[in-house]
């Protein structure tokens, strides 16, 4: 694919070895950093000469250029921004994007409850904007190893500048592959993997057939009906234990002297995330002990049906 090279900027501090993507001392041309107002936060990307404008007046980039993180810095009207390198948090909502990233608050929940460790090998599709190929590769470290699978040729290129911005040049762990996942997937045997795609259910047999017994399957869909169609494929395929389905919300709170409430602001739906672990070669799931509701599998539903259900 033809893409665009990232800038150069410094290395992180520290053992390179670590690629973490944190930097330390001051701050650098070509480096993109988080300016905190009163109320909101910009992101920009330190350039000589320029200037960042806003209704409260201009930011000459050269007043940042050589200062260390925290700086307070004015406009031109005297308004103060605080200027600091972005947290990965920062980094991942503020990049540019062609694909819907995954937000941090789910993001943070599928790298604790997907068990993402040091030296994992992990599947991710699709890549997007690289939003979870970020956190997946802070996670797994340079010992470990990342297959992202991305359809679309822009959105993998754009995926590689996000990554490389964020951790300074190629992430040694991390194989960036162009294609539809269940025609191009590799051989390559993985402890985790995380489908981030329309129709996850199409490749969960794929996936199981790539996975070590015990491993961990996490889908992340934006709707009730691809959430339902997938709890049942997995239900129908055999080889998984019984899916768990979640949604994240985060709830931010206003604290200051006797006011104390919830804040005004707030991420609600954003997608919901499937959970199932594998089982080992030859095991069929055990037959649910719970019966399904009355009608949950009757003459409208035209799904997978699990093992054990009854056709009315």
């Amino acid at each position: 694919m033809t893409e665009t090279p990232s800038p150069s900027l410094p290395a992180p501090d520290g053992d390179p070895a670590t690629l973490s993507g944190v930097r330390h001392g001051l701050l650098q041309v070509g480096e993109r950093i988080a300016l905190h107002g009163s109320s909101k936060r910009y992101s920009i990307t330190l350039t000589a000469g320029a200037v960042w404008h806003t209704t409260k007046g201009g930011i000459p980039h050269d007043d940042l250029i050589g200062q260390p993180e925290g700086t307070v810095v004015k406009t031109t009207s005297g308004f103060p921004f605080v200027a600091f390198r972005p947290l990965l948090e920062e980094y991942t909502v503020s990049m540019p994007r062609g694909a819907t990233v995954i937000y941090p608050k789910d993001a943070s929940y599928i790298l604790m409850f997907t068990d993402i460790f040091p030296g994992a090998r992990v599947l991710e599709a699709g890549a997007g904007s690289g939003a979870l190929s970020l956190s997946l590769l802070r996670a797994i470290g340079p010992t470990g190893r990342l297959y992202s699978y991305e359809r679309r040729e822009d959105f993998a290129a754009g995926a590689r500048r996000n990554v490389e911005q964020f951790f300074g040049g190629p992430h040694p762990a991390w194989d960036l592959r162009l294609g539809d996942l269940n025609q191009v997937i590799g051989p390559e045997t993985v402890d985790r993997a995380i489908l981030d795609m329309l129709a996850p259910w199409e490749c969960v047999d794929a996936v199981h057939d790539h996975f070590v017994p015990g491993g961990w399957l996490c889908c992340y869909v934006a709707t009730t009906t691809q959430m339902g169609r997938v709890m049942d494929t997995i239900r129908a395929h055999g080889g998984w234990m019984e899916p768990t389905a979640v949604e994240v919300n985060a709830r931010p709170w206003h604290a200051e002297g006797l006011a104390i409430r919830p804040g005004h602001a707030g991420r609600g739906h954003t997608g919901f995330i499937v959970h199932a672990r594998r089982l080992a070669d030859g095991v069929k799931a055990p037959l649910r002990r719970r019966r399904p509701a009355p009608g949950a599998y009757g003459p409208d539903y035209h799904g997978p049906r699990p093992p054990g259900v009854v056709t009315e």
